[in-house]
């Protein structure tokens, strides 16, 4: 795939940083990564979220990403979002915990 080109992907992903803000994405390397991720995920059975001809799990990440339906997140942006699963994943663990303990009774 030659369109779009590594450099119209960065200033997609980078489009929504405001001035003085260190750029999403530094890199091709990082672009590579991303899409290569969201293409495994893609062959894993993840949902596609856009039309797109070519059936190709890597052609269809990088459409993804040029039409702003995915994001790559900084890496504060990713430790929060991991930080709210594991704290999800808490509570529904504590609160199986308390149905179990209810129903013994």
């Amino acid at each position: 795939m030659l369109h779009p080109s590594y450099t119209d992907l960065m200033e997609v992903i980078n489009s929504e940083v405001e001035e003085g803000e260190a750029p999403v994405v530094n890199s091709r390397y990082s672009i590579v990564l991303a899409t290569a991720k969201r293409a495994r995920q893609i062959i894993d059975g993840a949902e596609v979220l856009t039309d797109v001809k070519c059936p190709k799990p890597l052609s269809i990440a990088v459409d993804e990403l040029y039409n702003s339906k995915i994001r790559i997140l900084s890496e504060e942006e990713a430790a929060e979002v991991e930080a709210k699963k594991a704290a999800e994943e808490e509570e529904k663990k504590a609160m199986a915990e308390q149905e179990i303990s209810f129903s013994e009774e």
